[in-house]
């Protein structure tokens, strides 16, 4: 038996991470597994058994300028996608298990011919955000935009990511999108949370299955993991409140992570953790900013040394830091009405109303 898994990374990031715990897992039940992603330019040693690479680096940049001036993300990358799907032709999988199709890497109405052409193949697709049946964007709760229920038009988000410089295109997106992801046999669709689950049923996507299966976390790594970043950063009698983000942006809730620093009491110490989009503006000088960290043990680490954490996003479809962090035994506080209800709910934290005073006095009162 056959699986092939399409990613736009492999091993790198959550969702990469993600793949290669399914790719041993279904190795392990006797499976040949290839991981086709089309972001990575090199992949871990122990990862390159699994690694086809859709396309290249120029592709990639071609791909990313089209969609940038034309507002037609993942309708580039014709000849990367006619190559690698010559290449799935011959590999001819048993399975199909797709991950993330945004990124600049592959021509989506290509890849679902193909898929159509092959009804005897099981296909599951893992979406990570709402970018499968938006006109154009991952995610809309911030915007307070509904139009993906209807048919998207005159998108009020088409400057973020997929950004789009000057067309607006996601009325044809968003027909493309849904003539292109229906009507493929024994498709089951998986969410990470009820919470994006609630929102497939109400897209064009309604009619397939739907499971809920949360992420996984890896135990080995998030757990109590004593060590000197207290005494590393001089933060000793502090009590630390830690925000972790890969990138932070507005939507991630750094305005919220910036007014909270500014009114917690002295004796608190807000700390940082990823980088800083500089949309966000200046970082509030009260903050320990530590823009990356070396590897995931030395996270669980910073996890482990904090106080609480604090996830001041508003829109995540699970919330892996939430449970990274509850597995190191930090108390977690997140919002109300967001996927992170769910995952605190489960793994043991605190949801709030979506306001910084609340996320204040619920820290002052955990930490009294």
């Amino acid at each position: 038996m056959r699986l092939l898994i399409i990613n736009s990374v492999c091993g790198t990031g959550s969702t990469g991470r993600i793949c290669i715990g399914i790719a041993k897992r279904f190795e392990a039940d006797g499976y040949e597994v290839k991981i086709a992603h089309g972001r990575d330019r090199e992949v871990l040693p122990e990862h390159e058994k699994y690694s086809v690479r859709i396309g290249g680096g120029f592709s990639v940049k071609l791909h990313g300028v089209t969609s940038r001036l034309f507002d037609r993300h993942g309708l580039g990358s014709h000849h990367a996608t006619k190559k690698f799907l010559k290449w799935a032709d011959e590999y001819d999988p048993d399975e199909l298990w797709l991950h993330n199709l945004h990124g600049y890497y592959i021509n989506y109405p290509m890849l679902f011919e193909w898929i159509k052409s092959r009804p005897s193949m099981k296909v599951r697709w893992t979406l990570h955000d709402c970018w499968a049946f938006t006109g154009h964007c991952t995610h809309f709760t911030v915007a307070g935009c509904d139009r993906w229920r209807d048919g998207c038009h005159d998108c009020p988000q088409k400057g973020k990511y997929p950004a789009s410089v000057f067309a607006d295109n996601s009325k044809k997106n968003y027909i493309l999108k849904k003539r292109s992801f229906t009507g493929v046999s024994g498709m089951t669709l998986v969410t990470p949370s009820e919470w994006l689950a609630v929102r497939l049923r109400n897209s064009f996507l309604s009619d397939y299955p739907i499971e809920v299966i949360p992420n996984e976390i890896d135990r080995t790594v998030f757990k109590p993991t004593p060590s000197d970043f207290r005494a590393e950063y001089g933060l000793e009698g502090k009590k630390i409140v830690l925000g972790v983000a890969s990138v932070w942006t507005k939507d991630k809730g750094s305005d919220d992570f910036f007014a909270l620093a500014k009114m917690l009491p002295e004796e608190y110490q807000p700390v940082m953790v990823g980088y800083v989009n500089p949309s966000c503006g200046t970082i509030p000088e009260r903050i320990l900013h530590i823009e990356r960290t070396d590897d995931r043990e030395s996270l669980a680490k910073i996890y482990t040394a904090s106080d609480v954490y604090v996830c001041t996003s508003r829109e995540e479809t699970f919330g892996m830091t939430c449970a990274e962090a509850a597995l190191c035994e930090t108390p977690v506080v997140v919002y109300k009405d967001t996927a992170c209800e769910e995952t605190a709910a489960a793994y043991g934290g605190t949801a709030v109303e979506q306001n910084v005073e609340s996320l204040a006095s619920e820290i002052l009162r955990i930490t009294s």
